[in-house]
């Protein structure tokens, strides 16, 4: 059955001060991927787009293994499934060489980018086949859902600002990544391998907004989230080994 397959070779701005993968580079790989694979599969940014359609990230869960190195190639196994009404699921496999180090699930809905609203894939895929795609799941998970943080502390404050943007003009979504885990000083990282990371993208945040970095621990797993005046953007759920 189909699937993507890209090989990522790490540079050294791609990883962190121990010289493990950073999340945003990890999520950057990944919407690679998935770019890549909606150009060969026809629905790509300039299949969609002269019909000003687009697709935005709005969950994502990824377990790994181990740590991804300097000096490790990564190669990303990706595959849509069957879409569902306004819900298009993609799947993810992580290999090192022969060794499958992590697995990840997304979903993804189609939007019009004149206003936003989500729309059904029969906006246009109204007459795909779908025979091709792979049926199979990468990771059995299906709990999306993240609680709200009830007692958690302000640790910093971001502006979103230019660089930040991608070509819906909003924060795209591997800026959050660094946002969220920037909530860890370099000390509370050191020794530390990410085992599974869960992130829920709630509301789009735009220039000049000012985002407060909220965390609170509970038996070792991590909440955090990305607040506006108040109001939740996004979600984080992270857990270390």
């Amino acid at each position: 059955m189909y699937r993507n397959i890209k090989n990522y070779e790490l540079r050294y701005t791609d990883v962190d001060a121990f010289d493990n993968l950073k999340l945003s580079s990890l999520f950057s790989f990944m919407e690679e991927s998935a770019c890549l694979s909606a150009d060969e599969l026809g629905f790509g940014y300039k299949d969609v787009s002269l019909r000003n359609i687009g697709f935005i990230l709005v969950n994502c869960y990824i377990e790994l293994d181990r740590s991804i190195k300097l000096g490790d190639n990564l190669a990303i196994h990706t595959w849509p499934m069957r879409p569902k009404h306004m819900i298009f699921l993609r799947e993810y496999e992580f290999f090192c060489g022969d060794e499958k180090i992590g697995a990840a699930t997304a979903r993804w809905v189609m939007i019009d980018t004149k206003n936003f609203a989500m729309l059904p894939y029969t906006e246009f895929f109204k007459d795909s086949d779908f025979e091709s795609y792979n049926t199979q799941r990468a990771i059995d998970f299906n709990g999306w859902k993240l609680p709200n943080i009830s007692n958690g502390d302000i640790v910093y404050s971001k502006r979103v600002s230019y660089s930040d943007y991608d070509h819906y003009f909003h924060a795209n979504n591997t800026k959050y990544a660094d946002f969220l885990m920037d909530a860890f000083s370099v000390d509370e990282i050191r020794g530390k391998e990410l085992k599974s990371v869960q992130i829920t993208y709630v509301k789009q945040c735009k220039e000049g907004d000012i985002i407060d970095i909220v965390r609170e621990e509970t038996d070792g797993v991590w909440l955090i989230e990305g607040r506006v005046e108040g109001e939740i953007r996004v979600q984080m759920r992270v857990k270390f080994d």
